[in-house]
């Protein structure tokens, strides 16, 4: 059974994050890294998706706001919040990002939340009853993914309120704090890692950073 590295990064800021994906990358492009996972957390940040329009964006705030090439639309990242970056060979977009779906799904439920999948491309992700609780969104280079998942663990929601999260007027976020889960960020990581490597048919392999070529944790 192959192997996925997986990488715990604490908190990283969000473009820091974006430089460091994109170098990691080349190296399993080039074959110097077996496929990674990089699991962290950001401070508050908005990011926009390929598919994002200006309406999308708050009005003012004191939040930034990134661009990407990452697909779907405009979302929200912050302290409480999983994000993992699969790093990692596709060969068929649609399966990949159905296999992280389901592997998300697994993972949350594990935690005592009864989440579940909704048909249609703009309902990418994972829902409890109309509420989102997890986005996904990817870039494949040279069939090498980037960029990835965030889960709302015990994060604040009200950001999301600012905007048209994921490019849906009115739909209502919630987190594993508000389904009444206990588990926080460092429980709830162990769990979601276990589950993608499972769902991917690969071994987890915990790797610190100075393992992927990095002296110390990139903190925010």
């Amino acid at each position: 059974m192959d192997e996925l590295w997986t990488c715990h990064l604490g908190t990283v800021a969000y473009r820091e994050a974006v430089t460091l994906q994109e170098r990691l990358r080349e190296r399993v492009q080039a074959g110097e890294l077996p496929d990674l996972l990089l699991l962290l957390e950001h401070p508050p940040v908005y990011t926009t998706g390929r598919r994002s329009e200006p309406g999308e964006l708050p009005l003012r705030g004191d939040i930034d706001v990134v661009e990407t090439d990452r697909g779907g639309k405009l979302t929200y990242h912050g302290p409480g919040q999983l994000v993992g970056y699969p790093i990692m060979h596709v060969p068929n977009v649609r399966a990949f990002v159905e296999t992280m779906e389901t592997a998300l799904v697994d993972a949350i439920r594990a935690a005592g939340v009864p989440a579940h999948l909704r048909e249609g491309r703009e309902y990418t992700g994972v829902w409890v009853e109309d509420r989102k609780i997890a986005s996904i969104g990817i870039h494949v280079s040279r069939r090498v993914s980037m960029h990835g998942f965030a889960v709302n663990v015990d994060n604040d929601l009200s950001p999301f309120a600012q905007v048209i999260a994921c490019g849906l007027p009115g739909v209502r976020m919630t987190s594993l704090a508000a389904e009444g889960s206990p588990e926080g960020v460092a429980c709830f990581r162990k769990r979601a890692g276990h589950a993608f490597a499972r769902a991917f048919g690969r071994r987890q392999r915990i790797v610190t950073p100075r393992r992927i070529g990095l002296a110390a944790p990139v903190a925010a």
